[in-house]
């Protein structure tokens, strides 16, 4: 396959691990995107080994091996992850209408990158689509004929937007109560299992206790917006480590070192843009609170079922 021709910016969210950031760096090298856009945060007070460490990232990220143009936006203290992430990329499409994000703990497939070249193209001026996501939790369960799926849920272990969209982006949640008297049982079905994991959720990120993350699902729902979520898994998270700020160990479970496979082009679009609503209950029971006795059985099922195949 011909190297594709990535012109989407490439967002690269780093901080304090140097050896992620190498493979990280190693990864997108296969793409050689024209512009490299560099956020990085700064160490936390009383930590000069902490400082050592962002140093050595930024060096890594300054000198990537190809020929690009790499801007930078470093933070001269430590910001936190909510505040640094938002900041940058707030900065990042203020220079680019359409991006490719990734952190430092985030290893793509070389096919996540013409994956979202495609689709940026195919969705860049429909307000129904919001993001694409690079993860899929699906555990083999394919898509009949389709290269993706619609999602409620956007995932950011290596995502790509457009700057229309991220303009929704609203860290306060601003629209949250009244979402909540009106549009949040309908969204879920009246599931009351979902309603009370959700109005806990998304209150706490109202509140600014909750990571941004929530706030971007939330925009998503706001706007009844769609992400996509292709049909293999296109990257793999290796941050569950100790030295990890957001991805403790004892969180990865079975979300941590997925492998990614790759994607067959050109894509197979789907027809209409609409959620796959078997899909989205699989990944609320997976990463937002689900009975995890009745998760782990349809693991277990999916996983036999493809070996089956």
């Amino acid at each position: 396959m011909d190297r594709p021709e990535v012109r989407a910016n490439v967002v690269l969210l780093v901080f304090a691990r140097p050896d992620t950031t190498a493979r990280l760096v190693e990864a997108v090298r296969a793409a050689r995107p024209a512009r490299v856009l560099v956020v990085a945060d700064g160490p936390r007070p009383g930590q000069p080994e902490e400082a050592a460490r962002c140093e050595a990232v930024r060096a890594i990220v300054e000198r990537v091996p190809w020929e690009c143009e790499v801007l930078t936006n470093y933070a001269e203290e430590n910001l936190g992850l909510d505040r640094r992430v938002v900041s940058g990329l707030d900065w990042a499409f203020e220079l680019a209408d359409r991006a490719i994000v990734l952190e430092d703990d985030c290893l793509p497939h070389p096919s996540f990158f013409p994956f979202c070249e495609e689709v940026l193209a195919r969705y860049g001026d429909d307000p129904r689509v919001m993001s694409i996501s690079g993860s899929n939790f699906q555990f083999g369960a394919g898509r009949e004929g389709t290269s993706y799926y619609f999602s409620r849920y956007p995932q950011v272990w290596g995502w790509a937007t457009w700057a229309r969209a991220w303009k929704r982006y609203d860290a306060k949640l601003s629209g949250w109560p009244e979402f909540r008297r009106g549009r949040l049982a309908s969204l879920l079905d009246g599931d009351p299992r979902a309603l009370q994991y959700w109005t806990h959720a998304l209150q706490r990120a109202h509140e600014g206790r909750h990571a941004w993350d929530y706030g971007w699902l939330f925009a998503h729902w706001l706007d009844d917006a769609l992400s996509v979520v292709p049909a293999r898994n296109l990257v793999t998270n290796v941050g569950f480590r100790e030295d990890a700020t957001n991805t403790r160990p004892e969180h990865g479970m079975f979300l941590a070192d997925v492998p990614a496979e790759p994607i067959e082009l050109p894509l197979r679009h789907p027809p209409t843009v609409e959620p796959d609503l078997a899909a989205d209950a699989f990944t609320d029971e997976l990463m937002f609170g689900g009975n995890v006795d009745r998760l782990f059985r349809r693991i277990r099922v999916r996983r036999a079922e493809r070996g089956a195949a």
